[in-house]
């Protein structure tokens, strides 16, 4: 066994036991017919009928030329698809576009199992980065890919995709945070064998800890200081239902998160967690002063 194997025999391990865990098995698109299943499977994710966020042609044209479409069934049914590109550097780092799995089968282990499959695979071919983008107020996807994965956010896209037309994003600015996920880091393959280490917001209480965006009372995001060694930026718990509830509340959100997640990772800020009760975690190298305070919070 040689150096380069070693670590991609331990990603092929620890995805089988993920896909194991899920009850399901992930294995690399091959066909037409199941290219086409792939588009079908995104229009009912995203619920956009004749608008799939990719289409079959494209899947065939970045399978043909040798990237990654990982789909992930249980039993004959697919219930989930990843789909990557290679990216500048183009022999290092693989840009995961789109990932997704139907709302019936999630919480089981699914993404996570499709996850692990891509790293693997990656590994296989030499491919020491793999990055995505995601919607930093979506709470349960920072968890996911913070926590459970050990992905390091890298930089923050106000509006990037500009406006989407399926149900899930419509009505909203598309801003995403671009991950980036080294593959060889400790932190994950620590995460890969689900040696996860989940914070709580109030075990962050202290000197040198400052809020730089919480909650008020009723929902709403309150701004705070930016001044500490370690910040902590708050996300609704729920933003998608608040979308629909009340989306005014759910607009100054996204703003708000742009002003103080964004505005800190432009000024060298590195978020290096994400709680379980929806806070960023943030160093900034700012120096601890007595003058430091946590601000006004409601988790």
């Amino acid at each position: 066994m040689t150096s380069l194997d070693a670590p991609a025999i331990l990603a092929e391990e620890q995805a089988t036991r993920a896909a194991r865990a899920a009850g399901i098995t992930v294995r690399t698109a091959t066909g037409l017919n199941e290219l086409t299943a792939v588009e079908e499977l995104y229009e009912q994710i995203w619920r956009s009928q004749d608008n799939a966020p990719i289409g079959t042609e494209m899947l065939r044209a970045l399978s043909k030329a040798g990237n990654y479409i990982g789909v992930a069934h249980a039993g004959d049914a697919m219930v989930g698809a990843c789909v990557g590109f290679f990216a500048p550097p183009s022999d290092r780092t693989l840009h995961s576009h789109i990932a997704g799995v139907l709302p019936r089968s999630a919480r089981r282990g699914v993404g996570y199992a499709l996850k692990l499959h891509q790293r693997a695979w990656a590994l296989r071919r030499g491919i020491d980065v793999i990055e995505w983008t995601f919607d930093p107020l979506i709470a349960r996807n920072a968890y996911f890919n913070l926590v459970k994965l050990g992905g390091r956010p890298a930089e923050y896209l106000p509006n990037f995709y500009g406006g989407m037309r399926d149900r899930i994003n419509t009505g909203d600015d598309t801003d995403r945070l671009l991950l980036q996920w080294h593959l060889q880091a400790p932190a994950v393959v620590a995460a890969c064998s689900t040696h996860w280490q989940p914070l709580q917001v109030a075990r962050l209480d202290g000197p040198g800890c400052a809020v730089a965006l919480g909650r008020g009372t009723a929902g709403e995001p309150i701004p705070g200081v930016t001044d500490a060694p370690t910040l902590l930026v708050a996300v609704p718990p729920d933003v998608e239902q608040l979308r629909g509830s009340d989306p005014a509340l759910a607009t100054a959100w996204r703003f708000a998160v742009r002003d103080a997640l964004g505005g800190l990772l432009a000024r060298g800020a590195r978020a290096r967690a994400f709680t379980r009760d929806g806070w960023y975690v943030l160093e900034t190298g700012t120096p601890e002063t007595p003058n430091h305070r946590r601000g006004k919070t409601t988790p």
